[in-house]
């Protein structure tokens, strides 16, 4: 006798093409998210957006173009402490006529340890004057500062 041969049960075919679809769905989100949407250089979000990118590329030139007069002429340099692993995030603005606030998060992930990585979150503020059309910073988070006298109170 002949033992009957065995068809492939459709059931385990299908569940084992959904989980490859999703597979391949979950990579390609993960090495197509790209950076983030630049936004209106005339509102004070946009102005927070280009100084903290400057200052996380060590670009102290550009950063200090951000900064009132007070601040940034002459700047007494500070040092930056490194930037590496850190990301901001908005959190909230209030805007009024002259001035404005914005809130960020400020993430910070370590590298290496016993334990693995760890990371550190803390919200902090910009505070931002109206200078004619443009927002100009006048106090950074202490993280974020390149120049002595903008420092977070």
């Amino acid at each position: 006798m002949d033992a009957p041969a065995t068809k492939p049960d459709r059931t385990l075919i299908v569940i084992l093409g959904v989980i490859g679809v999703l597979v391949i769905v979950a990579l390609i989100v993960v090495f197509t998210r790209g950076e983030a949407v630049p936004l209106d250089e005339a509102s004070p979000e946009g102005v927070v957006q280009r100084y903290s990118a400057a200052v996380l590329e060590g670009d102290e030139q550009a950063a200090i173009g951000y900064l009132t007069p007070e601040l940034g002429d002459p700047c007494r340099r500070m040092g930056l402490a490194t930037t590496d692993g850190m990301r901001i995030t908005h959190v909230s603005t209030t805007e009024r006529d002259d001035t404005a606030h914005v809130r960020v998060l400020i993430s910070t992930s370590y590298d290496g340890g016993m334990f693995g990585s760890s990371q550190y979150e803390e919200e902090a503020d910009f505070d931002l004057v109206k200078a004619g059309d443009r927002w100009l910073i006048e106090m950074t988070p202490w993280q974020l500062a390149v120049c002595t006298g903008g420092l977070e109170k």
